[in-house]
């Protein structure tokens, strides 16, 4: 198998509107890939086709299977967490345990329990008396007590504060994810999972903006503060973006000499989302 997910043209069409076009990515083991795109980009649409919970056209394959034929089979490798943890208002968190160790072969009890012993949840309680970061803390202690390959993950901390988005990503980097697990996010707050990204993926109107692993990012991209006065220089080396700060001009650059960058104002590494807007916000977008 020499990706996790590998995808040849995937497209996918919802009554003669097109979510998807012809897209083609490689996400190998091991890797922590962001999937990044605005509101209606095609995200949501590339998850389900990953998961099976949709139909597609062009080449699907996650862990060397379909999704539309063998979704029963990917499910024992793959674990899911949405925005909303779906779990019944009515049930108990032991309930909830015994339930997942009944249906998952690969679910330790024993690293449940570990994960719980962290939090202030009690075993008695029901879903429907948890706050909504306890619910997302059980979620998260659930999926992570399951040995599965491929962890998708969308929009897993809307709604919670800081506190417990910083948590669960520190959970999540510390205590499930290592070298033979891969894992795909989609988030909007890309600044608060920037620090355990290994590959990013912008999604732009169903097409691939950006296909990239972080140490391409850094290579590529520059950022220059510029002044007034060195503003015709600036713009004569084809900035992708421009933003205002402070009465400064800041360009960003793609793939131009630092050396030249230097010699008109001052350097600056960009930051995951600065990257994100121009891309979004240029109308050819960054080059995959």
């Amino acid at each position: 198998m020499s990706a996790v997910i590998e995808a040849r043209r995937l497209s996918k069409r919802y009554n003669g509107t097109t979510a998807l076009k012809e897209i083609s990515f490689e996400i190998p083991a091991g890797r922590i890939v962001g999937l990044i795109g605005p509101n209606g980009a095609g995200k949501t649409t590339a998850m389900k086709a990953i998961l099976g919970l949709t139909d597609f056209e062009g080449e699907l394959k996650v862990l060397g299977l379909d999704p539309r034929k063998d979704r029963h089979a990917l499910m024992q490798d793959v674990c899911f967490i949405a925005d909303v943890a779906v779990l019944p208002r009515w049930i108990r968190v032991s309930e909830v345990m015994e339930f997942v160790e009944g249906v998952h072969p690969r679910f330790s009890r024993q690293k449940c329990e570990a994960f719980l012993a962290r939090t202030k949840i009690k075993r008695s309680s029901r879903v429907k008396e948890l706050s909504k970061g306890m619910v997302v803390q059980l979620h998260l202690a659930l999926v992570m007590s399951i040995d599965a390959k491929l962890l998708v993950l969308d929009e897993p901390t809307l709604g919670l504060d800081i506190l417990f988005r910083k948590e669960f990503y520190q959970n999540l980097l510390n205590d499930y994810f290592d070298h033979e697990k891969t894992i795909l996010v989609t988030t909007h707050q890309v600044e608060e999972i920037e620090h355990i990204l290994t590959d990013l993926i912008f999604i732009k109107d169903g097409k691939i903006a950006l296909s990239a692993t972080m140490d391409e990012v850094a290579e590529r991209f520059t950022e220059v503060m510029v002044v007034p006065e060195r503003r015709e220089q600036a713009l004569a080396l084809k900035p992708l973006y421009e933003r205002q700060v402070f009465g400064k001009s800041i360009y960003l650059f793609d793939g131009a000499r630092r050396n030249e960058l230097a010699s008109i104002g001052e350097l600056h590494k960009p930051s995951v989302a600065d990257i994100f807007v121009a891309t979004m916000k240029n109308g050819n977008g960054a080059a995959a």
